[in-house]
């Protein structure tokens, strides 16, 4: 009996230091563990990151990015619930910006998805969580939708340990919004000091400054309006009618930057397009100037976020931590400046639905650019691996760390696009091999070549010579519009 019970207690004990090692090995000690911090800017395309000099060269030129990264449903709250969830707008339910199915009163009302989901799995594994900046639409205004929910301006979300969040439909203001700061109201003025860009960058100074004195790792996302439109407003002479208004220091900064006019922008052989697109008029040469300007509002704007984006690096190197810290850039959806005739989002052309995503991290590599498709799924999976930190909620994305590792990682895979509220929702698929296929609620279809038409000018839908390709697409797309988890990873 005697040595059953010594040879038991040694098998525990080389259990024990087994375990130890793992502990020490995955990174689950809370010294060892990465920070995590993620700045998502607000209807942003790709190419507007050429204006940031410290996203370019703190980021990307000492990290990996993804140039095919996708917003799966370019909308804001959709995506953003997408960020928080892994999982496609099929799967987390939060359809569009407004209740009763979206909002964030329609992802709140899934309580099993909101005490699940990124925040939250991280704040159990010991890391200390803060969220600064624009969170789901709905947030903080008690009476959205025709819902009323009167505590919900000073309430905090599950996962989150400081909260710097705008409430009162002020989320759109540059300046005189007002912020639930960790469950109290505060109100901003309009002095340059308050603009809302400046305000966020400093709280996530703090927050950084903060935390490095903690033992536990941290996660921080920080959300800037920019380059989003502002509410309704009537900007005075200093801000030269902006909207967005940048930051006074970069009024001005590109006024005399000519709007891109690709082959796609206000196109004029339309009639193979859905009939939204058809139904679209020319734009005016007025409605091109305001464009014009718009498009310098929105690079102005994004000057202030790439001075976020400097302090923060900044902050990690004086606290230590850079070298610890995984940064994630990227934006919640694309934005169309007269593409297709188009302004705004929720279309599946590429300028509506592509994303910047830069990572930069432990172990990545430096001034690398990977080709294969990621999207806004992937980022919850991503923080989760880095964070060795197992998913509380089915997720449909993937880690991409193996990616940013190695090109070949990854590289069939094919990605859901999906709109599904409204008479316009459409499910899509975008594939490795550079096609796109896209069905409409309504039974009209468009199909691209991106390799040969990357602007998406002609539509190869209904055409006899393409429709055994267009059958073959139908059915991935068929056997994607559902997926769950693992059946999404389906190859193209």
């Amino acid at each position: 009996m005697r040595a059953k019970l010594l040879v038991a207690a040694a098998a525990a004990a080389a259990a024990v230091a087994i375990g130890l090692a793992l502990f020490h090995e995955t990174g689950v000690a809370g010294g060892s563990r990465p920070n995590v911090v993620v700045v998502m800017t607000d209807d942003q395309d790709p190419a507007s990151v050429g204006v940031m000099k410290a996203v370019e060269h703190e980021l990307a030129a000492r990290g990996v990015t993804f140039a095919n990264n996708y917003a799966t449903t370019p909308d804001c709250c959709p995506s953003r619930a997408s960020f928080e969830t892994g999982q496609y707008a099929h799967n987390h339910g939060v359809l569009t910006r407004h209740p009763p199915r979206g909002g964030y009163q329609g992802f709140a009302a899934q309580p099993a998805l909101i005490k699940n989901a990124l925040p939250v799995a991280l704040q159990d594994a010991g890391y200390r969580t803060g969220y600064i900046g624009k969170y789901l639409n709905g947030y903080g205004i008690p009476d959205y939708g025709g819902l009323r929910s009167p505590g919900i301006r000073r309430y905090i979300p599950p996962g989150w340990d400081r909260w710097y969040v705008p409430v009162d439909h002020t989320e759109y203001d540059m300046y005189g919004y007002r912020l639930n700061e960790n469950g109290r109201l505060r109100t901003y003025g309009t002095a340059p000091r308050d603009y809302q860009t400046d305000v966020y960058a400093r709280k996530a100074q703090a927050f950084v400054r903060a935390s490095a004195s903690q033992p536990q790792p941290f996660f921080l996302t920080v959300a800037p309006l920019a380059p989003h439109l502002e509410n309704p407003i009537a900007p005075g002479p200093r801000e030269r009618g902006r909207n967005p208004r940048p930051a006074l220091r970069d009024l001005g900064r590109f006024a005399r930057r000519p709007l891109p006019r690709p082959p796609s922008f206000n196109e004029r052989k339309i009639s193979d397009k859905p009939s939204f697109v058809r139904n679209t008029p020319r734009l005016s040469n007025s409605e091109i100037r305001q464009l014009r300007l718009e498009y310098h509002s929105r690079l102005e704007s994004l000057l202030a976020v790439d001075d976020l984006v400097r302090g923060l690096v900044h902050q990690l190197r004086a606290t230590g931590e850079l070298d610890n810290t995984y940064i994630v850039f990227t934006s919640d959806n694309g934005f169309m400046l007269g593409q297709h005739r188009r302004h705004g989002k929720l279309s599946v052309y590429e300028e509506s639905v592509r994303v910047p995503l830069i990572i930069r991290g432990p172990g990545l590599p430096a001034r690398q650019v990977r080709s294969q498709l990621t999207a806004n799924i992937d980022l919850a999976p991503t923080i989760l691996d880095a964070a060795s930190t197992p998913p509380r909620l089915e997720m449909d994305g993937i880690s991409l760390l193996p990616g940013a590792r190695d090109p070949a990682a990854d590289a069939n895979r094919s990605l859901v696009l999906e709109y599904l509220a409204g008479h316009r929702a459409y499910s899509a698929v975008r594939t490795a091999d550079g096609f796109a296929y896209v069905e409409y609620r309504d039974g009209e279809r468009e199909l691209y070549d991106l390799n040969t038409d990357p602007y998406e000018l002609h539509n190869l839908a209904g055409k006899p010579a393409d429709a055994a390709l267009e059958l073959d697409l139908a059915r991935h797309l068929a056997a994607l519009r559902n997926c769950a988890g693992k059946s999404c990873d389906s190859p193209g």
